[in-house]
């Protein structure tokens, strides 16, 4: 944190990371951010602490509570520099983005462009679209996803037919998903750490894995669209 045009204010910390100064200040408090360099009164932040508070930006957007967030930071040594919380961002970044929302019914009705009735939203719930809140709020997992609920509402076919598909697909991607990161934790994160996280390799890392999400997803969306096929080839023949 040499240079002069590295160093920002708290206010200027607040605008570049996304996190309230307020916030910046709780976590200063619990010890969780390094402290900063001290220019007569004025307290000035670097390139450490941009990339700390932009690893709490991944974390809430992935619906972390403030104490899950606090836990996590708790585990991170305040000496840890950009590039080993850049890592640590690109191991928590979403394989698909995910944009969950919290809304009432009237603002689901919007999103939807129509009235719905209870029995559609007990169908977007079996499908994983909306979860139900205590306080009578859903939870939307996105525009998209909405979308695709309400096309499977209007299918005409048995909403039970499509919460039993969707039953089986959450169970095998969950196990899909699990094993996956069972093999990469065991072949890639290990070995990193056993070598004493070297700093040469963060960066590397962190950029293998920005590549091998997206090939991931698509190779999973490619691979089930081939089963498919092959099973009904084998069904016809």
């Amino acid at each position: 944190m040499t240079a002069v045009e590295e160093l920002l204010t708290i206010d200027e910390l607040a605008a570049r990371s996304g996190v309230t100064v307020r916030n910046i200040r709780y976590y200063a408090g619990r010890g969780l951010l390094p402290p900063p360099q001290l220019r007569g009164r004025t307290g000035l932040y670097g390139p450490a602490h941009l990339a700390r508070l932009e690893l709490v930006g991944e974390l809430s957007a992935l619906g972390f509570t403030l104490s899950a967030i606090e836990s996590h930071l708790q585990r991170l040594p305040l000496d840890a520099g950009p590039a080993e919380l850049a890592l640590q961002r690109a191991l928590l970044t979403p394989w698909v983005p995910e944009h969950i929302e919290e809304v009432d019914r009237a603002e689901l009705d919007r999103r939807a462009g129509r009235t719905l009735s209870d029995a559609d939203i007990q169908t977007l719930v079996g499908l994983g679209v909306v979860e139900p809140l205590d306080d009578g709020r859903l939870r939307l997992h996105g525009a998209a996803v909405l979308g695709s609920g309400l096309a499977v509402i209007d299918s005409g076919l048995p909403p039970e037919l499509w919460r039993k598909a969707h039953r089986l697909i959450e169970q095998h991607t969950s196990a899909l998903a699990e094993d996956l990161m069972t093999m990469f934790q065991t072949e890639i994160l290990q070995p990193y750490r056993d070598r004493g996280r070297p700093s040469e390799e963060r960066t590397r890392l962190a950029e293998a894995l920005a590549h091998l999400k997206p090939v991931t997803v698509r190779g999973v969306v490619n691979a089930f669209g081939r089963a498919v096929n092959r099973t009904i080839r084998e069904r016809v023949g």
